[in-house]
């Protein structure tokens, strides 16, 4: 067996799997609109473990997703992660947001772009092929009426995640494809994870971080006028 623990905390959706060889076998996750990472993940945790019936002992291998995302639910998922590794004496797998997110669309022709919301009118995005090999890196940008217009001229483009949205409302070509309620998930860590431990791609637990791709911007309070 190869039991490999998913951990899927970088948009709004909280995900945790277990997967033996790639194929899951025990799921959990909460999309509600809201960040709740941190009440939820170590019981969704330990609910997989209970559904899989299987013990920490099982355990092979601990993955992460790594980013894009939001700063406080990687830093979230990253450290129960460490956590983990720490206390079984297991490797840790980073697997990219994005890639993963592109797993979730099944299709035969044009291009996959997986998105997440950025705020305002920014995302993060890649570019992948049907094949879910990569044709262009992450990169932050802001979303226009020309944006992607190359790949949209060539064929169909299936936007894709919670950053489609936004830009459903910008791009009108006729190429486009918006599938917007979908979010990364532990689900399509699994076949990654169990690829990059075969391959014993693996992190250095200490020194690991999240990759945020922008700054942790802090917007200051605006100070109160006194009240007399």
């Amino acid at each position: 067996m190869s039991i490999i623990l998913n951990i899927e905390t970088s948009t709004k959706n909280c995900s945790v799997s277990i997967a033996n060889k790639g194929e899951v076998i025990a799921i959990k996750e909460l999309n509600n609109g809201n960040y709740s990472h941190a009440e939820v993940l170590h019981p969704y945790i330990e609910a997989v473990f209970k559904q899989a019936n299987l013990s920490f002992d099982n355990l092979d291998a601990v993955a992460v997703s790594k980013g894009p995302g939001s700063y406080t639910g990687l830093r979230i998922g990253v450290s129960a992660a460490k956590g983990l590794c720490f206390a079984f004496d297991k490797p840790l797998i980073s697997i990219d947001t994005l890639q993963s997110l592109a797993n979730a669309a099944k299709i035969t022709e044009g291009v996959i772009v997986p998105m997440i919301d950025a705020r305002r009118m920014e995302v993060y995005s890649a570019i992948y092929d049907t094949n879910y090999s990569s044709l262009r890196g992450i990169e932050a940008e802001i979303i226009h009426k020309d944006s992607f217009v190359t790949y949209l001229d060539r064929g169909s483009v299936t936007f894709l995640g919670d950053g489609a949205l936004k830009c459903k409302e910008v791009i009108t070509h006729r190429n486009a494809i918006f599938l917007s309620d979908y979010f990364p998930s532990s689900k399509e860590m699994a076949v990654l994870s169990y690829e990059k431990y075969k391959k014993n791609t693996i992190e250095d637990v200490a020194y690991f971080e999240p990759f945020y791709l922008k700054d942790f911007i802090v917007t200051p309070q605006k100070k109160r006028k006194p009240l007399f």
